[in-house]
């Protein structure tokens, strides 16, 4: 597992960048029925909230 904690605020933008590219084309295959784990929809979805959290807890700080 990715260690969010550990990651500058640049790299979490870039990383929240491509796991939301990510849940789109998760989603577009979904959509066409190509998506063989749909639980990644799941994993990708908590990957993104993690990333928020972070990035959210980081403001507040400042």
């Amino acid at each position: 597992m990715v260690k969010y904690r550990d990651m500058t605020s640049k790299e979490l933008d870039v990383q929240l960048n491509e796991l939301k590219n990510e849940l789109f084309n998760l989603r577009f295959q979904l959509a066409t029925g190509q998506l063989e784990n749909p639980l990644k929809l799941k994993g990708v979805k908590k990957d993104i909230a993690r990333v928020n959290l972070i990035l959210r807890e980081r403001d507040l700080q400042a």
